[in-house]
């Protein structure tokens, strides 16, 4: 009897956790270069479990120590065969004397609060 009610709760708290199964967005990788005009570009690697369009990561953002964005990569469609997933940002423009940002990714029903991923942008 005890099992079948811990069970039924279980199934409940499912439910009720509805398309959040996915968890956050998580940037597990990052890298920038310096183009010749001055701007950078950002590859990052994004891994979510996308549940398709209900529940996806939808977007990664460059964001300066001051919490500046500085750039954000739209994601346009979700990633379900294709985890982790790099995408590629280019013409951002970093202040001068930053000198590290952090990328974080956003997802539908969540929002942002995956882990972040620093980049040294020291030369």
């Amino acid at each position: 009897m005890r099992i079948q009610c811990l069970a039924q709760a279980m199934v409940v708290l499912l439910l009720m956790a509805g398309g959040g199964i996915a968890g956050e967005a998580d940037v597990v990788g990052a890298k920038a270069s310096k183009s010749s005009d001055g701007t950078w570009t950002f590859d990052v690697t994004v891994a979510h479990a996308d549940e398709g369009w209900d529940h996806y990561a939808n977007r990664w953002d460059v964001v300066a120590p001051d919490g500046t964005v500085l750039g954000t990569r739209t994601l346009h469609h979700p990633h379900e065969t294709e985890q982790p997933f790099t995408r590629s940002l280019r013409g951002v423009s970093v202040p001068d004397g930053v000198v590290s940002v952090m990328i974080r990714a956003n997802d539908s029903v969540h929002g942002t609060g995956g882990k972040e991923f620093s980049v040294d942008l020291s030369e």
